[in-house]
């Protein structure tokens, strides 16, 4: 066990409803392997980076607990199911990182603040709202909230609603939205969704090797062109 080493939680939490079939779902199966491989490369950043991976459609499930995704000998498929409730991907987000924060202190780490890739290709059919507060809000000074509050980062393609995805960017000086231009390919814009949350690990990590701790997600210019950045739209 390492002792007071500092641990990196990425998530990625991933639209699997109905819509989803074909290219895209074919294009979402190939992000986790692209992540091992990733960390398989640099090894360096194993002791800093842990990955897991939830999806979601009516209901929500842990397709991959919290691990170093460089060593799983076996990962994980996606396969479609049902309709699209954000709100059971952020209560299940929410348990989850409680549970996973407090086993990796259990064991002797100490841990950044986690960082979340929402992806969906569609518009939510619930009430998640209030789920998302839960998920998101933290006050510091009355420890009021979540404490374990997470980075999200939304990604959005085909009907995916931009104005709600612009309500999931948290915070928005750490955050960025990330929408499939207008008449776009969604399976090209998932795999460019692909690469800056590669980007984002790797730099993450090795900021956290040079003891920093703060999130990194990649500059406009390092983005695919199937993407539209957005992260001044407030202004």
């Amino acid at each position: 066990m390492t002792e007071n080493g500092v641990l990196l939680p990425f998530y990625l939490v991933i639209d699997v409803s109905y819509s989803m079939a074909g290219a895209k779902l074919d294009m979402a199966n190939n992000i986790l392997p692209e992540v091992a491989d990733a960390l398989a490369k640099n090894p360096i950043l194993n002791d800093k980076v842990r990955f897991g991976m939830i999806d979601f459609s009516d209901d929500a499930r842990v397709v991959l607990p919290l691990c170093d995704v460089s060593t799983a000998t076996q990962l994980p498929g996606l396969s479609v199911r049902g309709g699209t409730s954000y709100g059971a991907a952020f209560k299940l987000l929410r348990k989850q990182l409680e549970s996973d924060v407090a086993q990796l202190k259990a064991d002797g780490y100490k841990v950044h603040r986690p960082a979340v890739f929402f992806l969906s290709d569609g518009e939510p059919g619930d009430d998640w709202k209030s789920d998302f507060e839960a998920l998101t809000e933290w006050d510091s000074s009355t420890g009021k909230g979540f404490r374990y509050h997470p980075v999200v980062v939304p990604c959005g393609v085909e009907t995916a609603d931009r104005d709600v995805m612009r309500e999931l960017v948290h915070p928005l000086t750490k955050s960025k939205l990330y929408m499939m231009k207008a008449g776009g390919d969604a399976a090209a814009a998932i795999k460019a969704m692909a690469e800056v949350l590669i980007s984002s690990v790797l730099a993450s990590g090795q900021s956290a090797i040079q003891g920093n701790s703060g999130f990194i997600l990649p500059s406009a210019d390092q983005v695919s062109s199937d993407l539209d950045v957005e992260d001044d739209w407030l202004n």
